[in-house]
């Protein structure tokens, strides 16, 4: 026995939370799922749960209940992501100088025989630059960057092509990583992008 959270949503499932192991459950029952309150032979509380697809059953004993309410939710308006990566790449895109001074769009989601490179661009001595975008900048975006470089280098219509990596957040391995591989890191400022503060993005 120990004190627990449980909840029973309007879909029907039950959800036994604990205070720790983040948003995860410690144990569930998705619907569609019957309910039922009784007692155990001892005469203690108990609730039962059963999935009749899959014919599992959860049964919860209740000792003592500390707190009990019940909340309408109302109609679920859905959930709208802010600061992700197609925001991100769709601000960069009207404000490639923030990443770097006299860079210009060439275009966004260019094709290569291994996936879209985020932008393509120009700085300002007419170069390609190539730009990888994420929300947090860790060592699996700067390979996918280096993948990319290394098959637009072979193009000579576009080499010599420079990375700039680009991410709110980036790792401290990432940037190592980065700087050995001769990819530029630029913190960007989502909140300065959308117009709130004057755009404000460093290079390292």
């Amino acid at each position: 026995m120990a004190t627990r959270v449980l909840m029973i949503k309007a879909d029907g499932s039950v959800l036994v939370h604990a205070d720790g192991g983040s948003y995860k459950p410690l144990n569930w029952m998705s619907p569609p799922c019957s309910f039922r309150e009784g007692t155990t032979e001892d005469g203690q509380v108990e609730w039962t749960v059963t999935n009749p697809k899959s014919d599992d059953t959860l049964r919860i004993l209740i000792e003592e209940v500390l707190h009990e309410s019940t909340h309408e939710l109302g109609i679920d308006p859905g959930l709208q992501k802010d600061g992700v990566e197609k925001h991100l790449q769709e601000l960069l895109a009207d404000h490639p100088a923030t990443l770097s001074p006299g860079l210009t769009l060439v275009r966004r989601e260019y094709p290569t025989a291994i996936g879209p490179v985020d932008l393509m661009c120009r700085d300002s001595d007419g170069h390609s630059v190539a730009v990888e975008i994420k929300r947090r900048g860790e060592i699996d975006g700067v390979e996918q960057l280096t993948r990319y470089l290394e098959l637009l280098n072979r193009d000579p219509l576009i080499s010599p092509v420079r990375g700039i990596f680009a991410a709110q957040e980036i790792k401290p391995q990432a940037r190592v990583l980065a700087s050995d591989r001769g990819i530029a890191c630029a913190v960007v400022d989502y909140d300065a992008l959308r117009g709130l503060d004057d755009p404000s993005h460093r290079l390292f």
